[in-house]
């Protein structure tokens, strides 16, 4: 039997970590999970709400960046997660800026997961573990499978959740004046 050893990463050497192709990594418990690629399905959905929020923040005429993708969290000491999208206050735009691998330290304002029928466990616990944790004030999880958009506030420590399906608008802290419904995300 041919036993196949899996190599402990430091949050450092992920940092550092190169294949030498354009592969995306999350770092959990040590251990680099490869991030498969997107159904066309999901990178709709990832489209249209990156464009939503960004309008909002324009209409707001806030300096926060919304980011596709691009931008980890690190979640604990050997964890990072890379959401699907990202809403960075000015500050740490500023901060990325300077990074070789950008990978944040500090909370962003919301966290974006687009569930996979793969891995709904991911985005359902644990993720939502270790954005709680992270204090991550705001946090969304938008299942296209189950038509539903779950809106996480971070409460003492622990996320209240609020889910919206159909025509209910979409209840936001961070951007209180959103029209956006269900429907309309999943009608892409």
């Amino acid at each position: 039997m041919v036993q196949l050893l899996t190599k402990t990463y430091s949050f450092a050497e992920y940092l550092a970590y190169d294949d030498g192709n354009d592969n995306k990594y999350e770092l959990v418990n040590g251990e680099l999970q490869l991030m498969t690629t997107a159904s066309g399905f999901h990178a709709l959905v990832l489209v249209l709400v990156y464009d939503i929020l960004k309008a909002e923040i324009d209409r707001l005429q806030q300096q926060w960046k919304v980011m596709p993708g691009t931008i980890g969290v690190r979640t604990a000491k050997n964890k990072s997660r890379i959401p699907d999208l990202v809403v960075l206050s000015e500050s740490q735009c500023q901060e990325i800026r300077t990074m070789s691998a950008a990978v944040l330290e500090t909370p962003p304002l919301l966290a974006v997961e687009i569930v996979s029928p793969n891995n709904s466990d991911d985005d359902y616990r644990y993720k939502r573990s270790e954005y709680a944790v992270r204090e991550i004030p705001e946090y969304w999880i938008v299942d296209p499978e189950a038509q539903i958009i779950s809106v996480l506030l971070l409460v003492s420590g622990f996320y209240d959740v609020t889910e919206f399906t159909g025509e209910q608008e979409i209840k936001s802290l961070l951007f209180p004046e959103l029209k956006l419904t269900p429907k309309q995300v999943f009608e892409v």
